[in-house]
């Protein structure tokens, strides 16, 4: 297997990952409660916890 002969320098490195870089999240409405959320991430609406417009858990009442 060949290897290199040499070092590669670091702005030979940092052209080659030019290509990265951060992009925004997709939002999405809620149909159901009509809240603003990032896409396949399941979020919290008045103490219950939705994914996908259906109630996932609800918040357990607190104890006395």
């Amino acid at each position: 297997m060949p290897n290199p002969k040499r070092r590669h320098s670091q702005q030979r490195s940092a052209k080659r990952r030019t290509h990265y870089k951060a992009v925004t999240i997709t939002l999405s409405k809620d149909s159901t409660t009509g809240e603003t959320h990032p896409r396949h991430r399941a979020y919290v609406s008045e103490g219950k916890l939705y994914y996908k417009g259906k109630l996932v858990a609800e918040k357990a009442p607190a104890k006395a």
